[in-house]
C-alpha cells in the first residue's frame, strides 16, 4: 500500500548507503531473480510487480530510458490509487500525482507491458468513472469498493466476456481479493469466486493459514460461463508479515538483522532489507519457500507487492 506522496517519493534521488546499497537496483534484481526461477519451471508464469513503477526507468528522475533487464523479466506493471483512492477511499488522486505515475506506466506500456490499475472507490458512479478513465488510457483496471480487498463488488464485471483467457494480454478485467474474513470456509470462498466471470483473479495463497491446493486453484480457472481464466497469487517481497508461515516466534524478542521495523500503517508488517540472502531464501530459496508453494498450488503467476519498499530506505538516508 502507498504511504507517502507519489511525487515527493518518486522524485527522491536514488541513493546508496554507507554499505553501497543501490536500493532501486536491488529491488529490480530481486524481481528478476524471482522471474528467472519461476519461468525456468514454467515459461508462461506471469510476474507482475505492484507499485514502485519508477523502477521501469533507469534514472531516478523520469527520462525515457527503460530499464530493459527489469522490463524483460516482468509481464505487466500494476499501480494502486491511480485515479481514485489517494489519499483515501473515494478521493480523486491529485492530478500531479496521476500524471507523474502515468509517465512511468506509459513507458512500460510502450515496451509492450500490460498496465493493471486498482482504484479504491465505492458507489456505481465513481466505479463507472474509474473504469472509463482507465480504459481511455488502455489500462486494465479493478475498482475496489474497500481498501481491505475483502469482498467481490456488486458492480457488474467490466468488459465481461466469454473468451478463453490464456495470456495476460487477453484479460479485459480482473478481481483483486486478499482478505477472506467475510468467508466462513474455503469451500464458500471457492464457490463464490467460481461463480464470477472475471478474466483474472488476484488472490492470496492462504485461507486462514491453510494453503490452497492445486485442486482448489484448478476449480477457479473456469469462469461461470465456462471459459478459461487466469489465477495469480499475491506475494509481498518488501515487507515480512508476522502471520505468514515463515515467521518464527523468537523474532518477536530477537529479530534477524534484516528485519528492520514495523510499518506503522499496517500492524504486523515489517520492513525488511530485501537484498539480504536470508530473506530471499524465504521467498524463493528452497522447496518450502513462498514462491515454491505458489507454483506447487498451480497458480498462473505472482503479484509482487511492496516493490516500492526501496523508498523507505532512501528516505532514511
Amino acid at each position: 500500500m502507498l504511504c507517502c506522496l507519489f511525487l515527493s517519493c518518486g522524485e527522491h534521488m536514488a541513493q546508496e548507503s554507507n554499505n553501497n546499497v543501490d536500493y532501486r537496483q536491488e529491488m529490480r534484481e530481486f524481481v528478476i531473480e524471482i522471474s528467472e526461477i519461476a519461468k525456468e519451471e514454467n515459461p508462461n508464469f506471469i510476474v507482475v510487480p505492484q507499485n514502485g513503477v519508477q523502477l521501469v526507468s533507469k534514472e531516478s528522475k523520469f527520462k525515457k530510458t527503460p530499464a530493459l533487464d527489469y522490463l524483460n523479466a516482468i509481464d505487466a506493471v500494476a499501480q494502486e490509487d491511480l485515479f481514485y483512492g489517494y489519499p483515501k477511499l473515494n478521493k480523486i488522486t491529485p492530478k500531479a500525482d496521476n500524471l507523474y505515475l502515468r509517465k512511468y506506466l506509459d513507458l512500460a506500456k510502450d515496451e509492450g507491458k500490460q498496465v493493471l490499475v486498482t482504484d479504491y472507490c465505492s458507489g456505481f458512479k465513481l466505479m463507472k468513472n474509474s473504469y472509463k478513465l482507465n480504459e481511455e488510457n488502455n489500462y486494465t483496471s479493478f475498482a475496489a469498493p474497500r481498501r481491505e480487498l475483502d469482498r467481490i463488488p456488486t458492480y457488474p464485471v467490466f468488459n465481461e466476456n466469454n473468451k478463453n483467457i490464456s495470456h495476460l494480454s487477453e484479460a479485459k478485467n480482473f478481481l483483486y481479493l486478499l482478505n477472506y474474513a467475510e468467508y466462513s470456509s474455503k469451500y464458500d470462498l471457492i464457490t463464490e469466486l467460481a461463480f464470477t466471470n472475471y478474466d483474472l483473479i488476484i488472490m492470496d495463497l492462504f485461507f486462514h493459514n491453510e494453503a490452497f491446493t492445486a485442486e482448489d486453484i484448478q476449480k477457479l480457472k473456469k469462469k461461470k460461463n465456462g471459459a478459461e481464466r487466469l489465477v495469480i497469487s499475491y506475494l509481498s517481497i518488501g515487507e515480512a508479515e508476522d502471520y505468514r508461515f515463515y515467521w518464527e516466534e523468537n523474532w518477536n524478542s530477537k529479530s534477524p538483522t534484516w528485519l528492520v521495523e514495523e510499518n506503522p500503517e499496517w500492524e504486523g508488517n515489517f520492513k525488511v532489507e530485501y537484498w539480504n540472502a536470508d530473506w530471499k531464501d524465504l521467498i524463493y530459496g528452497s522447496e518450502n519457500a513462498y514462491l515454491s508453494k505458489i507454483i506447487a498450488a498451480g497458480f498462473d503467476g505472482v503479484y509482487l507487492d511492496i516493490i516500492d519498499g526501496y523508498q523507505y530506505f532512501e528516505d532514511r538516508e
